[in-house]
């Protein structure tokens, strides 16, 4: 996981939601090369922070999803799919002007985790 680029907190639980702020492509520090690729690895690298509140990847119902370039939509969804597998939450894509830290994907998630 890589730190926060700014003044937020990765994830946070309120009652049974586990709320993951957005995710970009980073492993290991370095920003993955390609928006499928940017895709799956911010899904990854909010799945770490779901288990940390005790949620995981199903226990998400939706998905905030920004993408620096809409014509990229196609490769996005191959990622969002390697990422996700069959689970499939609500989600709302769209496009934006930038995004952090060089990020051409966002990813922001909620989950569903009543605390056992």
């Amino acid at each position: 996981m890589s730190k926060p680029l700014g003044p937020y907190t990765p994830a946070v639980r309120a009652g049974d939601l586990v709320v993951v702020s957005g995710q970009g492509g980073v492993k290991d520090g370095v920003l993955v090369d390609g928006v499928a690729a940017q895709a799956r690895q911010a899904i990854a690298n909010a799945e770490v922070l779901l288990a940390e509140h005790g949620a995981q990847l199903t226990d998400v119902f939706k998905t905030m999803c920004f993408l620096l370039d809409m014509s990229t939509f196609g490769d996005f969804n191959e990622g969002y799919l390697a990422g996700f597998g069959d689970h499939r939450p609500a989600r709302s894509t769209v496009g934006v002007s930038e995004l952090p830290g060089g990020f051409r994907v966002e990813i922001e998630m909620w989950a569903h985790a009543p605390k056992q």
